[in-house]
């Protein structure tokens, strides 16, 4: 009775398992076809835009420093002040500086001294000369005397004149109208000074005119023209669209990383502002958007519909999952992995209800194929691909998903549309 039992169980079980598999069978869509999704082509506008990254810092910006060194004693403005030409703005230590320009103008005065000395000899040398009572000799050794006087009374008031220079400057003023952006040092501190490598005191400049200053990759440079409108957005401004005028493309490089795997080349590039908001400050963080060209009322495609195959792969017919004659697919691995070398062309797979070439393509029941187009493209905007050829308006083009466009669709290839 137990194995009879069994029996029963085992072969109730497997009729189950078999009029579930039938079931399933005959409610099975037979339908093999690529889930996609379409838009139309269409007429729009397109622009092209570079994106750079920088920073906010003024057109003009004048670094104060000392050509001696000497101990701070005053300092008159603060941070944020506004100065105008001429303004004092620092005073150094002046007590050894006095000295010097006093001994200088004591030099000065001795020089003189000594030539009017050596003037009126001349001139009662040359009066005994005429009168012939000394030599020619004489007449010309106090001629001498007086060029000599001359000459040392020069080299006394040129080094007056060094002296007055250098008492002048240890009382720093404004050389233009702007702002106090940066203080370096404090009263009673020294003010390290130099002709050639003198420390930056203090910092002015004009706030109301500011560029950006960005680093635009070497690829990108030779579309950017001088006068290009831009968009820029500070980072402090999060909902507030600033515009410039790019005004200035460096002619050399900056490399960076270089010798490495990441070595990157930049071209600086200035973008004047517009419009500056009286909240800017240097060295705030911005975004911009130079617009290097504009097409209106072309045929367009979203960038994501572009996709690259190789050259005649618009040829094939697509083929179901399995029915591939032997080493197709091995070819196909070597088109995408480049181990075998064949030009690629940019196309897009457009949606029609027939097949392409009249041939007879099974396993769709919505009637929907696929077709490979080689297109031509223009400029690009952050979504969308001028076309120049290949394409009318109208025409259905496959946008998604990324994995059918990239991988899965072949031209031909039986899809039906995703509603949702």
């Amino acid at each position: 009775m137990k194995k009879n039992k069994k029996k029963i169980y085992i072969i109730g079980g497997a009729l189950v398992l078999l009029i579930i598999i039938i079931s399933a069978n005959m409610f099975r869509e037979d339908d093999n076809s690529i889930k996609v999704e379409v838009e139309e082509v269409q007429r729009g506008t397109v622009i092209h835009k570079v994106n750079a990254s920088g920073k906010i810092q003024p057109i003009k910006e004048i670094k104060i420093s000392s050509t001696t060194s000497a101990w701070v004693t005053k300092i008159t403005v603060k941070e944020g002040d506004r100065v105008k030409v001429g303004q004092l703005l620092i005073t150094l230590d002046e007590k050894q500086h006095l000295a010097a320009t006093e001994q200088a103008q004591s030099s000065v005065n001795s020089a003189e001294a000594s030539l009017k000395q050596v003037g009126a000899q001349k001139k009662r040398m040359e009066s005994l000369f005429k009168q012939k009572l000394i030599s020619q000799q004489e007449l010309e050794s106090i001629t001498a005397k007086h060029e000599l006087a001359v000459n040392q009374l020069r080299q006394a008031k040129a080094a007056l004149s060094s002296r007055e220079d250098e008492l002048s400057k240890l009382k720093m003023t404004a050389p233009s109208i702007g702002t106090v952006t940066r203080i370096n040092i404090e009263v009673g501190e020294m003010a390290v000074g130099s002709m050639f490598q003198a420390a930056t005191l203090m910092t002015i400049a004009d706030l109301t005119k500011l560029e950006v200053q960005v680093d635009v990759n070497e690829n990108d440079v030779v579309s950017i023209s001088l006068g290009d409108t831009t968009e820029i957005e500070v980072d402090a401004f999060q909902d507030t669209m600033f515009y410039g005028v790019v005004s200035e493309i460096a002619h050399v490089a900056e490399t960076s990383n270089f010798g490495t795997q990441e070595q990157v080349t930049n071209f600086k590039i200035k973008v004047r502002m517009l419009d500056v908001h009286p909240k800017f400050r240097p060295g705030m963080s911005a975004n911009t958007n130079i617009i290097t060209d504009v097409r209106e009322d072309v045929l367009t495609i979203p960038i994501q519909s572009l996709t690259v195959r190789p050259e005649g792969y618009d040829k094939e017919s697509g083929k179901k999952k399995g029915d591939e004659k032997e080493g197709d697919e091995d070819k196909d691995k070597k088109y995408r992995s480049g181990k075998e070398k064949k030009k690629m062309v940019e196309l897009v797979f457009i949606v029609q209800d027939k097949p392409s070439g009249d041939k007879e393509v099974k396993g769709n029941k919505k009637g929907l194929f696929a077709i490979a187009k080689p297109v031509k493209v223009g400029i690009s905007s952050e979504t969308h691909y001028e076309i120049l050829n290949g394409l009318n308006e109208g025409e259905k083009v496959v946008n998604g998903s990324y994995k059918a466009i990239s991988r899965d669709l072949n031209h031909n290839s039986p899809v039906r549309l995703d509603e949702d």
